[in-house]
């Protein structure tokens, strides 16, 4: 499914237009992104957590060659499932 394929599904459930489903889909993206740049996490009761992992430095190898390689460090989006949509995917 793709971000307008979701929009379309929210604007029949809701009653929108498909460009109003759109832009609050855009928006609520915008939030979450903006509070994971900031370094917090969005809590949404039911489907889940959105965090930031941190990924040290570290020490990788060239797979081709085989050399040395250094791997700086990073920050990762990362989503955990609440329970609830756990026992809606395994029945």
């Amino acid at each position: 499914m793709t971000k307008n394929d979701l929009a379309e599904k929210v604007a029949e459930r809701n009653g929108l237009s498909a460009t109003q489903a759109r832009q609050v889909l855009e928006s609520a993206i915008e939030v979450i992104s903006s509070e994971l740049a900031a370094g917090g996490e969005v809590a949404l009761a039911g489907f889940g957590k959105f965090g930031v992992s941190h990924r040290a430095a570290r020490q990788g190898r060239n797979p081709s060659t085989g050399a040395p390689i250094s791997i700086s460090a990073s920050k990762a989006a990362k989503f955990s499932a609440a329970s609830a949509l756990k026992k809606r995917l395994n029945p």
